[in-house]
């Protein structure tokens, strides 16, 4: 395709052929689209952007430091004419990135790695570290057949549309009925209402007794057979909802108890929007997870995973071929990924997100004190979101957004996400925040 034959006007219609083609009302331009601004050349307008492919856009689009590294391009150009299967032939550029990902990315007590296309497959393979150290943990317990498959997860949860995900995410029930699923053990979210006060705390405490004696009666009725549990820090799809430090701090706690693997799914919280390159670490040394999983803003998915594993002689990363995939991640995402986390590291973006993250929740709650018509501001760094009275309100506030060229993004049942890229400025945070004012009395 030396030419490009399909106007910008014709692109939908020329999926819908093919495909459902019903997201949203435009064409990217990947040449025009600059910064924290999508450029929709079917209807030649700039929208500036909170949504960025659902928290997979780092560093904006064009960023000038990746279009000025001629050596960058040219490795970006050889990784995509070449597309060598990383599990078995290995290059420069792999070995470039994974020492990247070392200094920035992989913490000391998450030593192994391993890479995959996709945030579902990145789950996938957390779950099947865990089954195999299970599995093997009972064998060596006396257990004479294949015991410790189940995964214990939360309500609200999203971790993926395939395979064993599917048992796990309940978000919208079209995402995963009529597919075929295990009945594994679900529990309650002790999500906090913020703010978090004298008034909601005793109510938070008791939700998380509750929470917690529900897992212990679940590891009760599936005795040795629960490999896993597995939380995102914030469930992001099932409407950004946090829970605190001492509630993760108990899971570790359950997880060591119960000799399961405690797996933090973060596909959307990673890689600096929280202020920190990953949120658990957030929450400190007694919150550290056994595996977590990866992708989105990392451009490469797949899992880290600390020492426990090791308990197993022969565990997964010690055993050829126990997981593995052709391309163990595509090179072109490796190498674009170790460019991204060089510009984050000189350029301070974890921090510049925990600044800018700051200002957007102080601008939200500036606004629900004045207008009454938005609750329960929430935060991690830029991992920010609020509530709206009910989803019709909600999408018509993303619509209206949409008419005046601002691209929001909901979650939940009621919730607007926000997900920018690193490099917004608080310039932007204001164009946002003065949208927000605006369309509210017309909800």
């Amino acid at each position: 395709m030396n030419h490009l034959q399909i106007t910008p006007q014709n692109v939908q219609e020329t999926l819908s052929k093919h495909i459902l083609a019903d997201g949203f009302d435009l064409t990217f331009d990947m040449e025009k689209s600059q910064g924290v601004h999508i450029y929709d050349s079917k209807h030649r307008r700039t929208l500036l952007d909170f949504f960025t492919c659902f928290a997979s856009v780092p560093l904006g689009y064009n960023h000038p430091k990746m279009l000025a590294d001629e050596t960058f391009k040219k490795n970006l150009m050889l990784a995509a004419l070449t597309n060598p299967s990383n599990s078995d032939i290995y290059t420069e550029q792999y070995a470039q990135f994974t020492d990247t990902f070392s200094r920035m990315g992989i913490p000391d007590y998450l030593p192994h790695a391993f890479f995959i296309a996709g945030g579902t497959l990145a789950i996938e393979n957390a779950l099947k570290v865990a089954m195999d150290w299970k599995v093997q943990k009972n064998f060596a317990k006396g257990h004479t057949q294949e015991k410790g498959h189940k995964v214990l997860h939360f309500q609200n949860a999203f971790h993926g549309r395939s395979g064993y995900t599917l048992s796990l995410t309940n978000t919208q029930p079209v995402k995963t009925k009529w597919f075929a699923k295990f009945d594994w053990p679900r529990v309650s979210l002790p999500e906090i209402q913020h703010p978090l006060n004298e008034n909601n705390i005793v109510d938070l405490a008791l939700r998380e007794a509750k929470t917690v004696a529900e897992i212990r009666t679940a590891f009760a009725n599936n005795p040795d057979d629960i490999c896993a549990i597995i939380i995102e820090p914030i469930l992001s799809e099932g409407g950004d909802k946090h829970v605190r430090r001492e509630f993760l701090e108990q899971l570790r706690q359950l997880a060591d108890e119960y000799e399961a693997m405690l797996i933090y799914d973060e596909v959307q919280t990673g890689v600096g929007l929280s202020g920190k390159f990953w949120l658990h670490q957030h929450f400190g040394e007694k919150a550290r997870p056994d595996i977590i999983a990866f992708g989105k803003k990392m451009q490469v998915c797949g899992i880290l995973v600390g020492n426990r594993v090791d308990e197993v002689e022969g565990n997964v990363f010690k055993v050829s071929s126990r997981i593995n995939s052709t391309w163990g991640g595509s090179l072109v995402d490796m190498v674009r990924s170790a460019k991204i986390m060089e510009i984050i590291e000189e350029d301070k973006l974890c921090d510049k997100a925990a600044e800018t993250g700051d200002y957007l929740q102080n601008g939200l709650l500036d606004i629900a004190a004045k207008t009454g018509l938005i609750s329960n501001v929430r935060g991690k760094g830029l991992i920010t979101a609020f509530d709206l009275p009910d989803a019709e309100t909600r999408n018509e506030l993303i619509a209206k957004g949409l008419e005046d060229n601002i691209m929001y993004l909901g979650c939940g049942e009621r919730s607007i996400r926000f997900r920018p890229a690193l490099i917004m400025e608080k310039e932007h945070i204001d164009e946002g925040l003065f949208n927000i004012q605006k369309i509210l009395p017309t909800l």
